[in-house]
């Protein structure tokens, strides 16, 4: 070969244009109730998988369908702001009457504003101020309540010791290691649809229907997500009595016109090629790409069965496909099951072509024989054995010898 071409070869390497990526989405269609529930937990796992990817700029259905805020809540939340500085104001100037009244105002805002809430925030700081207050003012039980609340809300909440006065320190401590703050009670979540993404006092915590056990007592912070539906949130009491919180979400209208193709899109799942749903889903989206499905619940412990495969969703072309069985998530399992589903759909979709920029299952290529030996695998001895008898000092000494 020509030694200039030789030496243009690195630089020809490197000015070379990257290889063309696609825009692709998980779309998954629940067949059932229960399947409802699991989809947008499947989609997320899906998800995680297809961002190791090289070849595919993904599109979450968070980005698809957005997650509108709850326009009330922020309202309430900037109105709660708002009275948390008169209140702070109040509080530091000793003006316990007037502090009381806008820190019980303020409290009932930042209620109204959990929708819009992601941490506890200064609603923890109020009810600190508040709990204060009615200390102060010799309300004894009334502030042990408030206490309650803020160490429901958060319960590693510091005090600053130049805000607050020793006597209420030690009352917090005494409230906090009392036999009320000990109580713990159980929470069931459900929303509709199901598969909302659950937030407690900032923390996630599954996906709705989800029962939350051994809470501490008192108020909680309660937000719902689901990708194309108006964020829900509430602030909840916790009690030792079992309580469910029920809650339908408000679908956005491009989610809607979405679900209303859903059964034309599971008919097309079946089939070897793609149909006009899919070419409306990518046009309408702006994708090349789908991992399309469908999800049916199997039992009632949690199995689901996947039929999914990766779409040209514009040529209407199946690239690659796969019917599966999950036995439930038991164990974590499912996460890591989904992902070496993804790598093999992507890896056929590909032409077998590794495409993976890293991979966080440590069990993902392997077999689980890698470190076994010819004998453990049922082998005989060979001429290598020989080899290491030299190196141990016990080989061929039965330990009888000295007796």
């Amino acid at each position: 070969m020509n030694p200039v071409a030789l030496a243009l070869l690195p630089a020809l390497a490197l000015s070379a244009p990257p290889p063309t990526t696609k825009r692709i989405a998980v779309l998954l269609v629940p067949m059932d109730m229960g399947a409802e529930a699991s989809t947008v937990k499947l989609e997320a796992y899906m998800n995680e998988s297809l961002e190791q990817h090289r070849s595919y700029v993904l599109r979450k259905t968070d980005d698809l369908f957005g997650l509108p805020s709850d326009e009330q809540a922020e309202a309430s939340l900037k109105r709660a702001r708002t009275g948390f500085e008169e209140s702070r104001l109040a509080f530091e100037a000793r003006e316990e009457e007037d502090a009381e009244r806008k820190l019980r105002a303020t409290i009932k805002e930042y209620a109204k504003a959990a929708g819009a809430m992601k941490e506890c925030g200064n609603l923890c700081d109020a009810v600190a101020m508040y709990a204060a207050v009615l200390h102060s003012r010799g309300e004894v039980e009334e502030a042990k309540i408030a206490l309650l609340d803020l160490l429901a809300l958060s319960p590693t909440y510091e005090l600053d010791r130049k805000k607050f006065t020793q006597d209420f320190i030690s009352f917090r401590a005494q409230v906090a290691t009392s036999r009320s703050a000990q109580l713990r009670g159980n929470l069931n979540v459900k929303s509709r649809p199901a598969g909302a993404r659950v937030y407690l006092d900032g923390e996630f915590q599954g996906y709705t229907p989800v029962s939350l056990q051994t809470l501490p007592i008192g108020k909680h912070v309660l937000r719902l997500e689901r990708p194309g539906c108006k964020q829900h949130g509430a602030v909840v009491e916790v009690t030792p009595e079992e309580q469910e919180i029920a809650t339908d979400l408000s679908p956005t209208p491009p989610f809607k016109a979405y679900d209303s193709l859903l059964d034309k899109l599971a008919q097309e799942v079946t089939r070897e090629k793609g149909g006009a749903t899919m070419a409306s889903i990518a046009k309408t989206l702006n994708l090349d790409r789908g991992v399309v499905g469908t999800v049916k619940e199997i039992n009632e412990s949690g199995g689901l069965e996947l039929l999914v495969g990766i779409f040209d969703l514009k040529a209407g072309k199946k690239l690659s496909g796969k019917k599966i069985i999950f036995q439930g998530d038991e164990y974590g399992q499912l996460k890591s099951e989904v992902g070496r589903l993804v790598n093999q759909l992507v890896n056929a979709a590909d032409g077998g072509g590794e495409k993976l920029v890293k991979t966080s299952d440590p069990l993902e290529g392997r077999h689980g024989t890698e470190d076994w030996n010819a004998e453990d695998r049922g082998g005989g001895r060979t001429g290598s054995e020989k080899k290491r008898r030299g190196k141990d000092p016990l080989d061929s000494v039965s330990g009888t010898e000295e007796w």
